[in-house]
């Protein structure tokens, strides 16, 4: 797997939310048609969709009745990203955004976020949640409808504090079999790489 992919993977889960040039922000209804392609089908009539206004701030474009929380495509980035998470991830997720809001770059929101978890001020699932994405390079997309002509898919389990030894699960990348990253941190998760 290639790196880039973990990190716009990661990128999902701190999001970068503040407007700073004008951008031309898509429709609510299609922001939220993207944005649950992301999702198992089952799972898409009922999750929450999150994504932007007409002036490029982060808002709630659908509240939902079910477990998911989908994320719309960031129209200030020219790659093409949606996912959708476990709401159980939510805190973390969000945590993440706000302090990418507050100027953060990624390694002190990882030292931020693992204090807080450490001390009991951040929750993270006590259980399995997985987070899906659909991933594409702008110079994939279609110029007219702005949808991707062939998204990578991403899926990824989050085990809180999962290693090798807890789950019998490689810490070492690969293709096509689940691999253990950021083994034994409150973020560890498995990778699932088509």
């Amino acid at each position: 797997m290639e790196y880039r992919w973990m990190v716009l993977m990661i990128s999902v889960a701190s999001g970068s939310l503040t407007a700073q040039a004008p951008i031309r922000v898509p429709p609510k209804e299609k922001q939220v048609a993207d944005a649950i392609e992301a999702a198992p089908k089952e799972l898409k009539a009922t999750a929450t969709v999150m994504g932007y206004d007409a002036k490029g701030l982060f808002v709630t474009l659908r509240a939902g009745t079910g477990d998911m929380v989908c994320l719309a495509d960031d129209p200030k980035d020219p790659n093409y990203q949606v996912a959708c998470y476990h709401k159980a991830l939510d805190p973390f997720m969000a945590r993440g955004r706000q302090l990418r809001i507050e100027g953060k770059k990624r390694p002190e929101i990882e030292s931020i976020r693992l204090a807080e978890v450490k001390s009991g001020a951040l929750k993270m699932p006590d259980r399995p949640a997985a987070l899906y994405t659909l991933n594409a390079e702008a110079k994939d997309l279609d110029p007219v409808t702005g949808k991707p002509k062939h998204a990578q898919p991403l899926a990824v389990v989050y085990i809180p504090f999962a290693t090798p030894e807890t789950t019998g699960i490689t810490a070492t990348p690969a293709r096509g079999v689940p691999w253990i990253m950021d083994p034994g941190k409150p973020w560890a998760h498995i990778m699932i790489v088509p």
